[in-house]
């Protein structure tokens, strides 16, 4: 998929702007500190890249980045939005979705490539993950088998680190935590156990007072049944002289009923009084038991029981790894030697493409001026990681005559910008449809100038490419032209084609858009790039 639209709004002093790429080179121009690079901040964060809610201009509370990608009859359309405060949001074909998941489905269709990687090309790292993203088919096959042998090594480290100790310390541990299996089961602990002996004991530790309570209780009712009696016959005289009473006499016919219930339950409950002392000691015998495990094991019964699972868990794992010692030990040391193995592989397989990524950006390199540079890769082995055991950096000279030596120290700016160049094109992501320079020109001039702008329009007849350039000898080569402005602090964007192309170009080649042998120039340098004005 390309990139068929992009509208940034709101971003620092770009209030609106909509950029329609060629589906070949699209340059960007325009004055220094104009804002070019904002409408590539607003491409990064619908690629998903981390936003800055300070970059928020000043129209609007939030800023917006809104892109649309096609392959054919495919589209897909793709919204960030920044707020001054809080956390932005994501929109993916009209769902809401995370960055990361924007990253991963909107990032892996375009590249950029800027001035920042010429400090990039100079840590082994990124260099590392430059070579390993170039690898072919079967180099990839190669690091994923040493990356499933990293797993294998870490997973018997795992295991051994999980014995935890010598033998000897294990199996005494084994003996304790069966100890405390044994003793918590042999508990026979119930849930919620011991609230409920607590009341039984409250309750026969007082069984006498108890029972003259409930005595004294009963004759208050055998009172009021009495009472009740007489309330009943009384009124029902009253019903046979005033029917108009009837139900009079119901309710007072059913309070009898129930004084007449409540002495039962009060009997049931004299009758169910135990006052064996022996119970009463049995029930705190057992919570004297349970206060002691709880006192070892646990503030609370459920915690208690939770910590008998758990050492009965620990004696079974412990069981197993004691009996699996020696197997783990062995399981280690053949972990090791496959990874020993997969990492002399994965080496190979970087040297083989890195003799490739050499040669490759030698030719892009050739094209650009430097027909005379060496590029190597020195890997060097160390100690086994996630991504195997080599370190990557690159050595460069620009004479064949001289030894080559690490791009930090031996590489000018303008030798930097092209070889950030040659090494992008030649370790370009084959998913990658839409490849974005920004400014890596830096320092380059002249007959090198229409020799990038040349390998940039080469490289967009089989990938999408746009370019924020100075340099008007790549700009020369655009299908599309953009150009940035600044106008009463606010950046604005269109695109020139014709008169206006030439004005912008003869801008860039002397600083005087309205010079007519500026013009005379912009043309001829349009005619030798062959495009049309």
């Amino acid at each position: 998929m390309a990139l068929q639209h992009l509208r940034v709004r709101n971003l620092g002093v770009l209030e609106e702007a909509t950029i329609e790429p060629s589906s070949r080179l699209t340059v960007i121009t325009g004055e220094t500190g104009a804002g070019k690079t904002l409408l590539l901040g607003g491409l990064r964060l619908i690629l998903g890249e981390k936003p800055d809610p300070a970059a928020v201009g000043p129209i609007d509370d939030k800023a917006q980045a809104d892109g649309l990608f096609r392959d054919g009859d495919e589209e897909l359309g793709v919204t960030r939005v920044v707020p001054r405060e809080g956390n932005s949001r994501a929109h993916l074909e009209g769902l809401t979705v995370s960055a990361d998941t924007l990253s991963g489905r909107v990032g892996a269709l375009v590249e950029i490539v800027g001035q920042h990687d010429q400090l990039s090309l100079r840590r082994p790292s990124h260099v590392l993950s430059l070579v390993d993203s170039a690898l072919d088919a079967a180099g990839q096959e190669t690091f994923e088998a040493y990356a499933s042998a990293w797993d294998d090594l870490k997973t018997a480290e795992d295991r051994l680190e999980l014995l935890g100790g010598d033998e000897m310390a294990l199996r005494r541990e084994l003996d304790l935590v069966r100890f405390q299996t044994s003793e918590i089961e042999k508990a026979g602990l119930e849930p919620d156990e011991d609230e409920q002996l607590e009341a039984k004991a409250l309750r026969l530790r007082n069984v006498e007072e108890i029972g003259e309570h409930l005595a004294e209780t009963l004759r208050a009712i055998d009172r009021m049944s009495e009472d009740g009696g007489e309330a009943v016959s009384r009124i029902r005289k009253v019903r046979d002289l005033d029917p108009g009473l009837a139900s009079l006499t119901e309710e007072v016919d059913a309070a009898a009923a129930d004084i007449a219930e409540l002495g039962r339950a009060v009997r049931r409950a004299v009758d169910d009084l135990d006052s064996d002392p022996s119970l009463l000691v049995h029930v705190e015998e057992r919570l004297t038991a349970i206060g002691e495990l709880k006192r070892k094991y646990g503030r609370t019964l459920d915690e208690v029981i939770a910590f008998g699972t758990q050492a009965r868990e620990r004696a079974d794992q412990l069981h197993t790894l004691l009996s699996t010692a020696g197997e783990v030990e062995e399981a280690l040391s053949r972990a090791r030697g496959v990874l020993i193995a997969a990492s002399a592989h994965l080496t190979d397989a970087r040297l083989d493409t890195t003799s490739k990524l050499a040669r490759e950006a030698l030719s892009h390199l050739g094209d650009m001026g430097l027909g005379e540079a060496r590029i190597e890769f020195r890997i060097e082995s160390g100690e086994p990681g996630p991504n195997g055991a080599d370190r990557i950096e690159l050595w460069f000279s620009s004479d064949a005559r001289m030894e080559p030596g690490p791009v930090h120290k031996v590489a000018s700016g303008g030798e930097l910008s092209r070889l950030v160049l040659a090494v992008r094109l030649a370790t370009q992501r084959s998913g990658t449809t839409t490849l974005v320079f920004d400014e890596v020109d830096a320092g380059v001039g002249g007959a090198t100038a229409l020799a990038l702008g040349q390998k940039l329009a080469d490289l967009a007849k089989e990938s999408q490419v746009l370019c924020v350039t100075h340099l008007p000898q790549i700009a020369a080569y655009a299908d599309v032209h953009y150009v940035v402005e600044r106008v009463q602090g606010t950046a604005r964007v269109h695109t020139v084609a014709g008169d206006a192309r030439l004005r912008e170009i003869s801008r860039m080649l002397a600083g005087l858009p309205e010079s007519a042998a500026g013009h005379q120039a912009a043309a001829e340098l349009l005619a030798a790039s062959g495009s049309a004005q």
